[in-house]
């Protein structure tokens, strides 16, 4: 099984970027840290782009707010990472400019997916197929789906030197 490779049907992709809105009029606290909206500049166009994704595990110690890429390397907005980093995050009352992020290697990416398939086993089921997840998950079969997906950490800026 692979990864989500299409962009979501239209009606689906109007869903998905409703909560943008909550954002843009200041209104995302509301909905905790659950989600991360994330502005991104498009790699080709220079634009500003918005993109609101879950958070598969915020820690408000550090802080940090980690998002999985569905779609792996093929992510608009992780491929716009690549080239820029974020201009901008937002979750729950947190709100960093120009926030560090970095991608996660395979283990911490296991140890990710299996934390959260642990607390969410739900969520898990229902959405573990969009990422190309098979319902038995043997040790290689995990260390092959966490080499196909992309996980980033977000945290603040680092302060300057």
């Amino acid at each position: 099984m692979g990864l989500l490779t299409e962009k979501p049907p239209a009606w689906l992709h109007w869903i998905f970027r409703a909560p943008i809105v909550l954002y843009r009029v200041g209104l995302g606290r509301l909905l905790g840290h659950r989600l991360v909206y994330i502005v991104h500049i498009g790699r080709t166009t220079g634009r500003r782009r918005e993109t609101v994704l879950e958070t598969i595990r915020y820690d408000p110690a550090t802080p940090e707010a980690i998002v999985v890429s569905g779609r792996g390397p093929a992510s608009d907005w992780y491929r716009n990472l690549e080239a820029t980093p974020a201009a901008e995050i937002r979750t729950g009352a947190q709100h960093w400019l120009r926030p560090a992020h970095r991608v996660l290697d395979v283990e911490e990416t296991i140890r990710l997916l299996t934390g959260y398939r642990d607390a969410h086993p739900r969520l898990w089921a229902r959405l573990s197929p969009l990422i190309g997840a098979p319902r038995e998950l043997d040790e290689q079969t995990w260390h092959d789906l966490a080499g196909r997906l992309r996980a980033v950490a977000f945290t603040p800026p680092n302060p300057p030197a």
